[in-house]
């Protein structure tokens, strides 16, 4: 794809998600789930530790910046404002797909945040459908050099590229050319959905494949095929495209389909996360962290200070969750019960 096209729907992208309702129709299935509240917990609040290790660096809380933008001037600045957040609250970042800065090496400086964020754990991305459109093993180590990052994530999109007119919808064999990647990549692969969720089929067969991590990005919370929606001129195609705002499989099912799939992978957990107390549900269900993406680029969009904010607001949630269900680290609030509840 030419440069100005892809420039184009980056900025289609990055527009219609700060400005128009993209959200799914389904809930993420958190609100289904309930901490039991211990009055006597037995340690003090101040004593509450949300740091965790992970690929070798340690966060001050289980929260990272979800894959969001990149390949033009203005998500560069929204991702310098994100990588300098991630940098003072001492969490993960995520980069958009690569792939612009790849096929066009002009635009990689959209994507080269390291100097904003020197201690971060900072992920590169690329769409992982690419290794059957002539994307090598070189092609994956090159976006993890371009950004100077400590994992690489392949996302999975195939909904959103069969709405997209041109998508890259050749998916046969992927699952093989992943786990040439997952053996010869000199960092950690992580494979994430873009909102629709990872199954436990899905997850069985990523684990054999040796992905370090499955973010499972499940449905609840931003919807691609909303976007998409929006930029589609045809309105037959749009109708199509608006009839899918419904699919997916709910964040809080994910994390249980995948720990089943992959009980040995470690999960990550995004789609539709609005509070520290999501994440701490995450958690308590089996994931490691979670990520955020709508709730920070908007906040980047105004200011550095809303993200730190943010960022903060987050943090006090999860530590507050601990306290209150008896967890003194994150290991213990993995561990602590929840209490499935039937709706209506």
């Amino acid at each position: 794809m030419d440069q100005d096209k892809i420039e184009a729907r980056k900025r289609d992208h990055l527009f219609i998600n700060l400005n128009e309702d993209v959200s799914s129709t389904l809930s993420t299935g958190f609100e289904t789930f309930r901490f039991v509240h211990q009055a006597l917990p037995e340690l003090n609040f101040d004593d509450v530790d949300t740091t965790v290790d992970l690929f070798g660096k340690r966060l001050k809380v289980p929260l990272f910046i979800s894959s969001m933008t990149g390949g033009t001037a203005e998500a560069f600045r929204i991702n310098c404002v994100l990588a300098e957040a991630a940098q003072t609250g001492g969490i993960a970042m995520g980069l958009g797909s690569q792939r612009a800065g790849l096929d066009h090496p002009d635009l990689a400086y959209t994507y080269q945040v390291r100097k904003y964020a020197p201690d971060i754990l900072l992920f590169a991305n690329l769409g992982a459908v690419q290794l059957n459109y002539a994307y090598t093993l070189e092609h994956c180590q090159r976006a993890v050099d371009m950004v100077q990052a400590d994992a690489l994530i392949l996302h999975l999109n195939p909904l959103q590229e069969a709405l997209q007119p041109g998508g890259n919808t050749r998916f046969s064999g992927l699952l093989r050319k992943i786990e040439m990647v997952c053996r010869g990549l000199q960092v950690p692969v992580i494979v994430k959905e873009v909102g629709w969720g990872i199954s436990e089929k899905v997850a069985r067969q990523l684990a054999g494949a040796g992905v370090a991590a499955i973010d499972v990005a499940g449905a609840g919370g931003t919807s691609w095929s909303q976007v998409e929606m929006y930029r589609l001129e045809e309105e037959r195609s749009a109708r199509v495209a608006a009839r899918f705002a419904g699919w997916g499989i709910p964040t809080a099912e994910s994390i249980m389909q995948v720990k089943q799939g992959a009980p040995d992978v470690l999960v990550f957990s995004s789609g539709g996360l609005k509070s520290g107390i999501d994440i701490a549900k995450s958690i308590a269900l089996g994931a490691v962290c979670g990520g955020v993406a709508g709730v920070f680029l908007k906040a980047a969009h105004r200011s550095l200070a809303d993200v730190l904010a943010t960022i903060t607001e987050f943090q006090s949630e999860i530590r507050l969750c601990m306290f209150a269900t008896g967890a003194r680290n994150i290991e213990e609030l993995g561990k602590v019960p929840l209490i499935r509840v039937t709706r209506g």
